[in-house]
């Protein structure tokens, strides 16, 4: 839905949350949901969907007959899609997924095929509104163990650039803007904000980079580096951001004064440990499932260590003293705080939103509980169609303006 005097900010919730990889389940499922999540939300307005398309699925909507299906029903519903969430390539529900959702990675042509695809989709389904751009979320590079070797961050920022070469020609081709927002996620070769501005400014803003677009779309010095500065950006994912200990009132300064965009947010939260103790194992085995990574960044003081899953971190418990408080990689949903032996990452959200509510942090925002499926029972006793209602309710109480 559009936020703001101006419309220039838009609302949606993931439609990862429901299981679904083959363009007929996800038809069922947008069928099913999304119409009962408008009436709720934006009854007798138009209500923008953020959309997740498999590889699978994707391929399928080449079809001009099936793309069809899917625009015939966004018509029929008043229904938008203006970002794509192109980040779970494969099968993303009941089955193992761990450290394979960032495959293919960005060292694989694979990964190239497929962003391009989705943003071909996309700027075939922006509705015609003059100044709205679409946005397509992805992996950040790979899983940090499969990009320590110098010639593969290369090649990763290579096929990134490839990629927006393709966003410089589909715009003069459709006059459709997309952008790539990039996710910063513990555990990966983008991983802190640091580390995402030092590979922007590396590599993906570099000399070498702007030659690059030059030689593969014609445009050239300050115009080229403008359309990587246009179309390369951070998804920013406020768990993601929150489990690393990032400073609220730093992150989005910091990103603005490298010049590196915000396309999209997307609003989840963590799970927040503030006093780990040898009981806390016990506590957290209801959220250890066997389908997604759950990374842990503990900090000890000013230190901060990291565990690529919840059974490491429960392997160093009685290793690591002193004072802990531990962050993980789970999304719960957004309007928890308060979860009994520990809380959510909720107060980092609002802090961000608050920032938002003053001058927009990204035109895109996206509510991304995509752990439905696998959250323990007694946090999703009401269903998913209320639950994702009370989320986006949530957001929009949070942006409202302030009682004075």
């Amino acid at each position: 839905m559009k936020l703001g005097p101006s419309g220039d900010c838009h609302l949606t919730y993931c439609t990862n949350i429901h299981p679904g990889e083959t363009w007929p389940e996800v038809h069922d499922n947008l069928k099913r949901y999304l119409p009962a999540v408008k009436r709720h939300i934006a009854s007798g307005e138009d209500f923008g969907v953020g959309l997740r398309l498999s590889g699978i699925a994707a391929n399928a909507l080449r079809d001009p007959a099936v793309f069809e299906e899917l625009r015939d029903f966004l018509d029929a519903n008043r229904l938008y899609v203006f970002t794509i969430n192109g980040f779970p390539y494969g099968a993303f529900h009941r089955t193992r997924v761990k450290e394979e959702v960032y495959l293919p990675d960005w060292q694989d042509e694979e990964r190239l095929r497929y962003t391009n695809l989705l943003a071909d989709l996309l700027a075939e389904l922006l509705p015609q509104w003059h100044s709205l751009e679409g946005s397509v979320s992805t992996v950040p590079g790979a899983f940090k163990p499969r990009a320590q070797a110098p010639e593969t961050v290369t090649r990763i920022a290579s096929l990134m650039v490839r990629h927006a070469a393709h966003l410089v020609r589909l715009k003069e081709r459709t006059g459709r803007t997309i952008a790539l927002a990039i996710e910063p996620e513990p555990c990966c070769l983008l991983e802190t904000i640091e580390e995402t501005v030092d590979f922007f400014e590396s590599h993906l803003f570099s000399r070498a980079a702007v030659q690059q677009l030059a030689d593969e779309t014609g445009q050239q010095g300050d115009a080229a580096e403008d359309a990587l500065r246009h179309h390369l950006g951070v998804c920013l994912d406020l768990c993601h951001a929150a489990v690393e200990f990032e400073e609220p009132d730093v992150i989005v300064s910091r990103l603005s004064s490298a010049g590196i965009r915000i396309p999209k947010m997307q609003l989840s939260a963590g799970l927040r440990v503030a006093n780990v103790t040898q009981t806390t194992e016990q506590l957290l085995k209801p959220f250890n499932d066997d389908v997604y990574l759950h990374q842990v960044v503990e900090r000890i003081g000013s230190r901060l260590n990291r565990y690529v899953d919840l059974p490491q971190a429960f392997g160093q418990l009685s290793a690591n003293g002193g004072d802990r408080e531990w962050r993980v990689h789970f999304h719960v949903p957004i309007f928890l705080d308060d979860l009994g032996d520990f809380s959510s990452t909720q107060s980092f959200l609002r802090q961000i939103l608050a920032q938002h509510r003053e001058r927009a942090v990204s035109p895109h925002l996206e509510v991304e509980t995509y752990t439905w499926d696998v959250l323990p029972e007694r946090y999703r006793k009401e269903g998913v169609v209320p639950a994702i209602v009370r989320e986006l309710n949530w957001v929009k109480t949070q942006l409202a303006a302030p009682t004075p």
